[in-house]
C-alpha cells in the first residue's frame, strides 16, 4: 500500500475473484437499485444460487423490512470469511483502470482507496471529499452493523472528479494493451461489458497522482469555483450513504486502532464527470398507500401558485419537460393512466427536485402511512405510477457540469437529485478489500 496524503488517495491491496469462477455470476448490481422491483433480485438469486457471488455478500434494499433482510444480514460475515479462506481470491497491490461498455458509450474509471480522514458528509463540509446529497443519519446504523462485522468491503461507490481537460483517467486507455488484464466479461441482466487492467507501472502511477495534485491546487480551484481555500477534489456521485457508513465506522474505532488501520480507507471507483460515459439521469419519485387528494395537497402546499396542465400521454409529457423553455419549474405526474404537468410558479428551491421533495417531506410528516420510493427510468415510473393507490412524479435531469459549483456554493443537493445513468448502468460489485486486520 502506498499513500498520497496530499490528495487523500491510497494505492490499495485489492482482492479479485479468481478466473476459474463464473465472473458474470460473481458481479451483481448495486444494492440500492430496483428497490420497487423485487422480482429483479429474485432473478439474481436464481442465477447465483449455490455459486460464488457478491449477491451473497450484500443486502439488496428491495428486501428491507422483509424476511430476506435478516437472512442476508445473518449470512454476510460468514460467507465473506468462507470466501476469504477458500482460495477464491487473488491479491494484488495497485490501482485498477476499468472500462465499462454500455452499448453506445464507454465509461472509464480508476479503482483506488480514499482516506476517510479527508471526508466529511456534514452539510457545510469543507473537506477534500464531499457528499453531493444530504445524508439521512437514520439510514446509517443498519449499514454500520454490517460493516463493523464484515472482514471485507465490496464497493459500489463512484466518486467524481472535475477534469475537463481529461488529464487523469482518460489517458490510461492508451496504456491498456500493455497492462495486465485482470478481467474481461459480460455483466448479467443487460449490465454491459466490464474490463479491468492493473496499473503496476510506477511511471503511470506518478502521472495519475501528479495530475490529481494539479486538480486540487488552489489556483485551479479558484479559477473553477471562485474558491479561496479548502479544495474540493472528490464529489461522491453514487453511494453517498455507503461512504458515510464507512466514515462513521472509522470514527467509531479510530481511537483504539493503528492510524493506518485498513478501515481508515474506502475502496471506490473514481470517474471524471466530463467522461462521455457519465450521463446524469433524474431520479423520479413514487408514492404509494395514500388516501388523500394529492393534487389538492399540492395546491395547498404551494399556496395555489401552480398550474396543472394535462398531457396526452407519457411521451408528450416527457417531451414538454425535457424541452422546457419557461422560467417555471415543471414536474410530471402519472396517476390512474392520466398525465399532468405541474407548473410551479413560485419555486421553493433552485431545483425542481428540491421543490417536490419539500412537498413530499411535508406530506409524509402529516400522512405517515404514505410510502415514498425513488425510481430510475421512465418505463419503471410509468408502470409503477399506474398501480392502484400510487402516483409517479417525473423530474427533469440536472446539468452535470453544474454539480461541483453547486456543492461548493450550497453544500449537498436534495437527496436523490440525480443518478449517474439508469439502474442497469450502475456500478456492479466486483473488487474486494480487507477492512479487518485479524483476517
Amino acid at each position: 500500500m502506498r499513500n498520497y496524503p496530499e490528495i487523500g488517495l491510497q494505492v490499495p491491496d485489492i482482492l479479485i475473484a479468481v478466473d476459474t469462477i463464473a465472473r458474470e455470476k460473481w458481479a451483481v448490481v448495486a444494492c440500492d437499485q430496483y428497490t420497487s422491483q423485487p422480482e429483479y433480485w429474485d432473478q439474481v438469486s436464481q442465477i447465483t444460487d449455490g455459486l460464488p457471488s457478491t449477491y451473497h455478500l450484500i443486502l439488496p434494499e428491495a428486501f428491507l423490512g422483509k424476511p430476506e433482510e435478516k437472512y442476508h444480514q445473518s449470512q454476510i460475515k460468514s460467507t465473506m470469511s468462507t470466501y476469504l479462506h477458500s482460495g477464491l481470491f487473488q491479491s494484488m497491490e495497485g490501482l485498477i483502470y476499468v472500462e465499462r461498455n454500455l452499448g453506445s458509450k464507454v465509461r472509464q474509471g480508476l479503482i483506488a482507496a480514499l482516506d476517510l480522514e479527508r471526508y466529511d458528509f456534514q452539510k457545510y463540509s469543507q473537506s477534500l471529499i464531499r457528499a453531493t446529497e444530504g445524508t439521512i443519519i437514520d439510514r446509517l446504523p443498519p449499514r454500520i452493523i454490517i460493516r463493523e462485522n464484515a472482514p471485507l468491503e465490496i464497493p459500489h461507490i463512484m466518486v467524481l472528479i472535475d477534469d475537463p481537460l481529461f488529464t487523469v483517467i482518460e489517458p490510461l486507455s492508451a496504456y491498456a494493451n500493455n497492462l495486465p488484464k485482470l478481467y474481461d466479461f459480460e455483466l448479467m441482466m443487460g449490465g454491459g461489458h466490464l474490463k479491468g487492467y492493473l496499473i503496476h507501472n510506477p511511471e503511470i502511477e506518478r502521472k495519475i497522482v501528479s495530475s490529481m495534485v494539479v486538480l486540487a491546487c488552489k489556483g485551479v480551484q479558484k479559477q473553477k469555483y471562485q474558491l479561496e481555500n479548502s479544495p474540493l477534489l472528490y464529489a461522491v456521485g453514487d453511494g453517498n450513504h455507503s461512504l458515510a457508513t464507512a466514515k462513521s465506522f472509522w470514527e467509531k474505532i479510530k481511537d483504539n486502532v493503528d492510524a493506518n488501520h485498513p478501515a481508515r480507507y474506502a475502496l471506490v471507483e473514481i470517474v471524471n464527470i466530463h467522461n462521455e460515459g457519465i450521463a446524469f439521469e433524474p431520479i423520479h419519485r413514487l408514492i404509494k398507500n395514500f388516501n388523500t387528494d394529492i393534487f389538492k395537497e399540492i395546491l395547498l402546499f404551494f399556496s395555489g401558485k401552480i398550474n396543472l396542465i394535462k398531457a396526452q400521454d407519457l411521451e408528450s409529457m416527457v417531451k414538454i419537460i425535457k424541452n422546457q423553455k419557461c422560467n417555471f419549474q415543471l414536474i410530471g405526474s402519472i396517476f390512474n393512466n392520466k398525465f399532468r404537468i405541474i407548473e410551479v410558479l413560485n419555486p421553493l428551491h433552485t431545483l425542481a427536485v428540491g421543490s417536490l421533495q419539500l412537498f413530499l417531506d411535508d406530506l409524509i410528516r402529516r400522512h405517515p402511512e404514505i410510502d415514498l420510493d425513488f425510481i430510475h427510468g421512465e418505463k419503471a415510473l410509468f408502470q409503477l405510477g399506474n398501480q392502484p393507490d400510487s402516483i409517479g412524479f417525473y423530474l427533469p435531469a440536472m446539468e452535470k457540469s453544474s454539480l461541483f459549483k453547486s456543492v461548493v456554493k450550497d453544500g449537498p443537493l436534495p437527496r436523490k437529485t440525480f443518478s449517474m445513468g439508469e439502474a442497469h448502468e450502475k456500478r456492479f460489485y466486483f473488487e474486494c478489500r480487507k477492512i479487518q486486520v485479524d483476517e
